[in-house]
């Protein structure tokens, strides 16, 4: 008898000793986001509490390859705090409002954020004389809110030299900085 408890002990410890060996989960209560089992136990190779370096499995009729360690069943890699990818910003178009006079020594020009976030932009304003030569040229970041419309002052390096501005010419796009 105490040979046949061996043995049966044994057998437990080497199942579950294959079980964690494999990947299987003991029934957590995880299930990876493309499973298509009506049960919400665990187990599987994909449990989203599994990080395999270089797998592959499969879930649900769907195959991925996982090479990057902070990838998770959510597709957003875990370093990121906005729970996902995000896609880059598009440029803030600029209109120039106001050039620079002897009174005002800056432009005021309108910009104009395409994008579902709020940003900073950079916002360039060339000043330039009656014969198109560049007399200054300024740079300002701004933040703009999202889908927002803002009135922004560039300013000249110093204000003596708005006498000499016939014109502005400001950079028809701000990037986002």
């Amino acid at each position: 008898m105490q040979l046949r408890g061996r043995r049966v002990k044994f057998a437990a410890v080497a199942a579950l000793v294959v079980l964690s060996l494999t990947g299987f989960s003991t029934g957590r209560g995880h299930r990876s986001s493309g499973s298509s089992s009506g049960d919400g136990g665990g187990g599987g190779c994909s449990s989203s509490s599994q990080n395999h370096d270089s797998s592959s499995s499969s879930s649900g009729g769907s195959t991925y390859r996982d090479d990057d360690d902070d990838y998770n069943d959510t597709g957003s890699s875990s370093g990121s705090s906005s729970g996902g990818t995000s896609k880059p910003l598009r440029d803030a178009k600029v209109e120039l409002v106001t050039c620079a006079t002897e009174d005002e020594a800056y432009a005021t020009v309108e910009v104009t954020n395409p994008n579902s976030r709020g940003a900073d932009f950079t916002v360039t304003v060339r000043f330039l004389d009656a014969g198109s030569e560049q007399v200054d040229v300024r740079s300002v970041d701004e933040f703009v809110t999202a889908k927002g419309v803002v009135k922004v002052r560039v300013p000249l390096a110093a204000p003596g030299m708005a006498a000499q501005v016939d014109r502005c010419d400001p950079d028809l796009y701000a990037p986002a900085g």
